[in-house]
C-alpha cells in the first residue's frame, strides 16, 4: 500500500444555500475580494446570487470572466496581473474545472510574481515560495479532480501543451458544494455529471496510489450513487433530492481521488482537451467503458466490487459479469445523456490523438494508473475508443 499522510485542508461545507453565505466566509481573508467566475453563470442566474451575497456584506470585489479559452497560461497571466495591481486580499472562484484550475493558479503564485518572479517559471513547474492568497472555491459541476490536490493543470500557451503547475499545501481554504446550484439542470446533463463521477471514484479506486482512506471515500461515494442511479430510474428509495445526492458523490469523489490520482480516462481527457478544446467530460465518458474492460483483465476483483456496489452487479454475478454489466450501464447513461460513443464522432483524427498520448505519458499521473502503462499502450487504449 502507497504510504498514506492525512492533512484536513481545506474546509469544506455542502449543503442547500450555502452560497448564500459566501460573504460570510470571505470576510475572515479581507475586504478587496477577486472573484474569477464562469460566464455562463451570468445567465443562469447563478452569479446574480454569488455577487449578492457579497454585496450584501459590503465586500468590495470586481469580476474576472476572460475564461473562454480554457485553464491557458496567457488568461492565467492577464489574471495574475488584474490581481497584482488591484492588491487583492483574496479569491473566489465559481465554476467548472477550468474556472477552478485558473484561480488556483492566480492564488498560489499571486505573492511571488509581486515579489518580481518570472511568470513561466511556475508554468514550468516551479514550487512557489511564498504562502498562497486565500481562495474560496465552488465547484458549480459539483465535482473536481484537483481541486483537493496541489496539481493545477493548464494548458501552455506556447504549445498547447498540458502543464502540471505546483502549489504549497493549504493552497485552498474553503470548498463549497451547493447542491441547489443544480436543480435547474436537465436529467440529461446530471447523468453526464454522473458518468463522470463514477468515472473518478473508479479511477481512485482502482490507482496504484490508492490506499485505505481512498478507498474508503471511494466506496462510500459508490453507495450513494447506487441511490442516484436508482432515483433516475424511477425507484428510488432515498429521501434525498437527486441534486443533493449527486453533490454528495461528487464531493467524496472528489476527495477520493485527491487522496489516491487520476486515472487513465481522466489523463487522457486531459491531454486531449488541451490541444483540441473538446470537453473534458465527454472525453471522459467516452473513454471509461474501454478503461474499465481493461482495468478488469488486471484488477477484475476491484471492478467487481465497485460494480456491486454500485448496484449494477448482485452478488450472484461472477466477477467478469460484474465488471460486463459496469462497462454497459456507464454505455447507457451515455445514450441516455445524448452523448457520443466513440472519438471518431468528434471529428478528430487518429493521428491528432497519438500527439496527447505522448503528451499523457511525460505526465507524472502515468506513474500511478491501474498498471504500467507506456505511450503505446496509451495509443491502443484510444484506437480501441476511436
Amino acid at each position: 500500500m502507497a504510504d498514506f499522510t492525512f492533512r484536513i485542508s481545506p474546509n469544506i461545507m455542502l449543503g442547500s444555500y450555502t452560497t448564500s453565505r459566501m460573504g460570510q466566509f470571505v470576510l475572515e481573508y479581507g475586504n478587496r475580494v477577486m472573484l474569477i467566475i464562469d460566464p455562463i453563470l451570468k445567465e443562469n442566474g447563478v452569479a446574480e446570487k454569488i455577487k449578492q451575497s457579497l454585496s450584501d456584506r459590503q465586500i468590495d470585489f470586481f469580476i474576472f470572466d476572460e475564461i473562454s479559452d480554457g485553464a491557458t497560461s496567457k488568461n492565467i497571466e492577464a489574471a495574475v496581473n488584474i490581481a497584482k495591481d488591484a492588491h487583492v486580499q483574496s479569491i473566489v472562484a465559481a465554476g467548472g474545472g477550468k474556472t477552478l484550475c485558473i484561480a488556483r493558479a492566480v492564488s498560489s503564485i499571486l505573492k511571488d510574481i509581486i515579489d518580481g518572479k518570472d511568470f513561466y517559471e511556475f508554468i514550468d513547474g516551479k514550487l512557489p515560495s511564498n504562502e498562497p492568497v486565500p481562495l474560496i472555491c465552488v465547484p458549480t459541476s459539483i465535482r473536481d479532480s484537483f481541486v483537493f490536490t496541489n496539481y493545477i493543470p493548464v494548458i501552455d500557451s506556447r504549445s498547447s501543451k498540458i502543464k502540471l503547475m505546483n502549489s504549497k499545501t493549504g493552497l485552498c481554504r474553503l470548498v463549497i458544494f451547493d447542491p441547489n446550484l443544480n436543480v435547474t439542470l436537465s436529467q440529461n446533463q446530471l447523468d453526464s455529471m454522473s458518468i463522470e463521477i463514477i468515472g473518478l471514484l473508479i479511477e481512485s479506486y482502482l490507482s496504484q496510489k490508492s490506499n485505505f482512506f481512498s478507498e474508503m471515500l471511494a466506496e462510500k461515494a459508490a453507495s450513494l450513487m447506487k441511490l442516484f442511479l436508482e432515483g433516475s430510474d424511477g425507484a428510488s428509495i432515498s429521501a434525498t433530492s437527486p441534486e443533493e445526492l449527486l453533490a454528495q458523490c461528487g464531493c467524496i469523489a472528489s476527495l477520493a481521488v485527491g487522496a489516491s490520482s487520476i486515472g487513465t480516462a481522466s489523463l487522457l481527457s486531459l491531454c486531449i482537451n488541451s490541444r483540441f478544446k473538446i470537453p473534458r467530460s465527454i472525453l471522459t465518458a467516452i473513454l471509461l467503458p474501454y478503461v474499465i474492460a481493461d482495468a478488469a483483465k488486471f484488477k477484475l476483483d476491484r471492478v467487481a466490487k465497485i460494480a456491486r456496489l454500485l448496484g449494477v452487479a448482485s452478488e450472484s454475478d461472477d466477477d467478469e459479469q460484474a465488471a460486463s454489466l459496469l462497462s454497459e450501464i456507464v454505455r447507457q447513461r451515455i445514450a441516455a445523456a445524448n452523448l457520443p460513443a466513440r472519438l471518431k464522432e468528434l471529428n478528430l483524427q487518429i493521428e491528432q490523438l497519438a500527439l496527447s498520448v505522448e503528451d499523457a505519458s511525460a505526465l507524472e499521473f502515468v506513474n500511478t494508473l491501474p498498471r504500467s502503462m507506456n505511450s503505446d499502450s496509451l495509443f491502443e487504449l484510444i484506437k480501441t475508443a476511436y
